[in-house]
């Protein structure tokens, strides 16, 4: 599943290439048609991320409110001045690495000898949402959630996730302590908690374990024994993670000092994280061997050498 930083990426996207168009919404796949008629010929005024949901405001009132899940994906393609093509989304990569895309349609040249644009192309796939306008277009296929929503129904969504460290504007003007607070109400192990989005808002698998790590903390601590400061501490670590992820497009935990390739290059895949996917091999650390578990159907992974409780 997309964690929250793709999620922004893709907001900041949509802002990029659709808002203050009007743009054409359908439904090729069938299933949201009453949805996109709602929708069809209203300008996009914005585009906003929380956790893993994404808002698309259009004017008028009306959100189109998605969901990824563990399927759904995204994917965009234009003309030369629709900016960041990519497709973001499900069959999903470890570091979650958006695949570039030029988004050229075929249909005769350009001045500069590139494919000129003609349209988008005919729909592949189980395409739920067509979003179009004049320059480009974005397909939504496999999203667990897709549904046109009110700014009162908005609001009752965000009103039940946590804070997100990635989000500018929240209802809490101090994030960090209102994170602190929800970690304190509760004796759940933080291995849960940190997955659970009423807590905090786009962490997932791979965050998860690698904020446990970074933090040096037994995924089975009560959340209610951390205190303020480890609790503040935690917070701060993943503003900076999910940062570097927005920044990036991919999930790099590891400081440069474990990687192949000097600072100021993404490292090899197999060096971008201490214990996600490294189950059976040596912590980087202290070189314990690093563990597997299952907890509540997820996959944990942690180092019993530097996060002893």
């Amino acid at each position: 599943m997309p964690e929250g930083h793709s999620i922004h990426r893709l907001a900041r996207q949509f802002s990029d290439v659709f808002v203050g168009e009007r743009l054409t919404v359908s439904s090729p796949q069938g299933r949201f048609v009453e949805g996109a008629a709602l929708l069809d010929g209203r300008a996009l005024e914005s585009a906003r991320a929380h956790g893993k949901q994404l808002f698309l405001g259009f004017e008028g009132g009306l959100s189109l409110h998605v969901h990824l899940g563990l399927y759904g994906a995204w994917d965009f393609g234009g003309d030369s001045t629709f900016r960041g093509a990519s497709s973001i989304g499900a069959p999903r990569r470890v570091g979650e690495q958006e695949i570039a895309d030029g988004g050229m349609s075929d249909g005769g040249t350009d001045d500069g000898g590139e494919a000129a644009y003609a349209g988008p192309p005919p729909p592949v796939g189980a395409v739920r949402v067509r979003l179009a306008s004049e320059h480009g277009w974005a397909d939504l296929r496999g999203a667990t959630v897709c549904a046109v929503a009110t700014d009162p129904e908005v609001e009752a969504v965000l009103a039940r996730l946590g804070p997100d460290p990635l989000a500018t504007a929240q209802p809490s003007q101090e994030p960090g302590e209102e994170f602190a607070r929800r970690l304190a109400r509760r004796r759940t192990p933080i291995c849960r908690l940190l997955m659970d989005q009423s807590v905090i808002a786009g962490i997932g698998n791979v965050y998860r374990a690698e904020l446990l790590f970074r933090a040096r903390l037994d995924p089975a601590t009560p959340g209610s024994s951390l205190g303020r400061e480890r609790a503040l501490a935690l917070w701060a670590d993943a503003v900076v993670a999910l940062g570097q992820g927005l920044r990036d497009g991919r999930i790099v935990t590891t400081d440069p000092s474990f990687w192949s390739f000097p600072a100021g290059e993404l490292p090899l895949l197999r060096d971008a994280h201490y214990v996600y996917r490294r189950h059976g091999e040596p912590c980087r650390v202290c070189t314990r061997t690093v563990l597997l578990a299952d907890e509540a159907g997820r996959k944990l992974y942690w180092c019993p050498g530097c996060q002893a409780l």
